[in-house]
């Protein structure tokens, strides 16, 4: 492992063993695969990993906007993995669906016809992803919890599985291709080609979401105690498990004292979508406008109930009647 510039890089046997032990406050349920498109292999000589995490940082901020690099981790064409976003942050990688999105980017354009993909990078592809999978019990080991880019409406957040989508992100000839049907007969059997080994998930106290933009995690119940080294701040709309509660603070951590004010957090419930094309309102009722579009089974988090109908966000809003409780 190096660091540099802020970012790590690990052989994917150094990742798999490093990511086994990481702190994750918020809850995750998708993995996200993008390939960068640009840079590509022609900006690789093989050296320069941390120059163009760099550059691919300042791109994102200066042009984009963005707080950050956007993704969570880089995989390079010689299959080393480098640390982007801190994982306690969400990613800026797909719209309307970062939320509880960890966002893997590998380096390269794999669009038929440009790069070919590397031995060692698409063997580190899966390592990561499975080494994600076997961290984190809530996400699904479908085409529900490992997405492609290309699935998503670019404007909306809706998902399409690509239909009219002009993104081809993570390439059209990404493991056989970016489709849905591509990503199970290829993809997905290399994942799960040996069983990934799934720690049996400790049930919390409950669930909150943060309401702060930044929630400082403290080491222990009160402002007093010094905020962590091994985790961020969480940011608003974060999904915490409460494992824990000591005058007015929430333990989040299964293992670990990481503590937060509870003044900043409220309960939520854990439900899916029952139907398709489920409309989103900015408002808890018929008359608002729709702000989001959620797919069948799209797991949800449920705020307060007014008139039959649930907030699933800061400002959206569900039918109660169209979310099953998990």
């Amino acid at each position: 492992m190096t660091t540099q510039f802020g970012f790590t890089s690990f052989t994917p046997a150094e990742f798999e063993a490093w990511f086994a032990g990481v702190s994750i406050s918020r809850s995750v349920d998708k993995i996200q695969q993008h390939h960068t498109w640009l840079p590509n292999y022609a900006n690789f000589n093989g050296s320069n990993h941390f120059t163009m995490q760099r550059n691919m940082q300042h791109h994102h901020v200066a042009n984009n906007g963005w707080s950050d690099i956007g993704q969570h981790f880089s995989i390079f064409p010689d299959g080393v993995v480098l640390t982007g976003r801190p994982l306690n942050a969400t990613p800026a990688c797909i719209f309307g669906n970062n939320a509880r999105s960890i966002c893997i980017e590998s380096v390269g354009d794999f669009d038929i016809g440009k790069d070919q993909m590397r031995t060692e990078q698409r063997a580190a592809i899966i390592a990561v992803t499975r080494a994600i999978l076997a961290r984190i019990s809530g996400i699904p080991h479908n085409d529900r919890g490992i997405v492609y880019h290309h699935w998503f409406d670019l404007n909306t957040g809706a998902r399409t599985n690509g239909a009219g989508n002009t993104k081809s992100c993570p390439g059209t000839a990404y493991f056989g291709g970016n489709t849905v049907a591509a990503f199970n007969a290829s993809f997905l059997p290399l994942v799960l080609g040996q069983a990934v080994v799934v720690a049996a998930a400790a049930v919390p106290l409950r669930l909150v979401a943060v309401t702060a933009a930044r929630l400082n995690i403290r080491g222990g119940p009160g402002a007093g105690f010094a905020m962590v080294s091994d985790n961020g701040p969480a940011e608003m709309g974060a999904i915490l498990r409460v494992w824990d509660e000591a005058d007015g603070w929430l333990k989040i951590s299964n293992s670990k004292a990481h503590w937060v004010s509870g003044r900043f957090c409220e309960a939520v419930r854990k439900g899916r979508i029952n139907t398709r094309d489920t409309n989103g309102r900015a408002g808890p009722g018929l008359a608002f406008g729709v702000s989001e579009v959620f797919a069948r089974d799209t797991e949800v988090f449920a705020r307060a109930s007014e008139g039959g109908w649930a907030r699933v966000g800061p400002l959206v809003w569900v039918k109660d009647s169209l979310i099953t409780p998990v």
